[in-house]
């Protein structure tokens, strides 16, 4: 298992960032590695994210020093989605196919969590997000049919999607992971617009089912003075909760989000009009 450590960063400082050092800090290049789990460890909220996918052998999620529990989840939740080929999930012991968009929720306390791939040649792709967790709650597999769609925006804005929430009081329980995925229409190319921040949680974003040559432009930063990250298919991007959310694509694309923080208030943002922007 890869682990990747990165730390927090105060909004005055990032504004002295250049596009490396951007990059290093805000941008994971590598999520899913073929036979392997790879880990982003972000002390923002202390989330864990990353991609899980198995070819010939099944792929364990261990704990160890540094988490500083005997197991991974002893103290933390973990959500779970889909975007590869068939394969499936053992939860102690208990085995659960997963079908490409299928999600999970896993609550704390499960001791043995390991992800398998039906076909080598057609790789299962999970991808995870995981935030501490002070309880358990029960544990829920969530298919594509049972996550909760919201259809938003507008043609007329570009920004024309249905956000499908997976781990989300909608759905099931959770200590404070929210997670979901969000299916941008046809012409579409806005996540979202106008831009909006929510001091209350932090953000992840997996970017995917993009043309090779299909980049998207990740907005963050204060939003009197914003910054951006060129995002490529499968790359993921950590939105700090003072940080502005926006982001536009030269091509289609659809995106995984997953937030932690004070609240699971969905519509707790606070918008900011293309106005203020600087």
């Amino acid at each position: 298992m890869k682990l990747d450590v990165r730390y927090g960063h105060h909004p005055d400082d990032v504004k002295t960032y250049g596009t490396t050092r951007l990059r290093d800090q805000f941008l994971v290049e590598e999520v899913f590695l073929p036979g392997a789990i790879t880990l982003t460890y972000t002390h923002v909220d202390r989330v864990v994210f990353g991609g899980a996918t198995p070819l010939d052998r099944p792929l364990v999620l261990t704990g160890g020093k540094d988490f500083g529990t005997d197991f991974f989840m002893e103290r933390r939740e973990l959500g779970i989605i889909n975007i590869g080929g068939e394969g499936s999930v053992t939860l102690d012991g208990s085995v659960h196919p997963m079908e490409k968009g299928d999600g999970f929720y896993v609550g704390q306390g499960t001791k043995e969590v390991s992800f398998a791939s039906l076909d080598p040649k057609n790789p299962a792709q999970f991808y995870l997000a995981s935030a501490p967790a002070h309880r358990s709650y029960p544990t829920l597999k969530i298919e594509f049919a049972k996550a909760n769609p919201r259809k938003v925006g507008a043609a007329e804005s570009s920004n024309l999607r249905t956000i499908y929430q997976y781990v989300h009081p909608a759905v099931c329980q959770s200590c404070q992971l929210v997670m979901g995925m969000t299916i941008l229409e046809t012409g579409s190319v806005w996540n979202t617009m106008p831009s909006h921040t929510h001091a209350r949680r932090m953000e992840v974003y997996l970017y995917f089912n993009m043309a090779a040559e299909t980049r998207v432009f990740d907005l963050m930063g204060d939003p009197g003075e914003t910054r951006h990250l060129v995002v490529a298919d499968r790359q993921a991007v950590i939105s700090p909760s003072w940080s502005i959310r926006s982001g536009v694509g030269t091509g289609s694309y659809t995106f995984i989000w997953a937030m932690a923080g004070e609240n699971q208030t969905f519509d707790d943002m606070d918008t900011v009009s293309p106005g203020n922007l600087r």
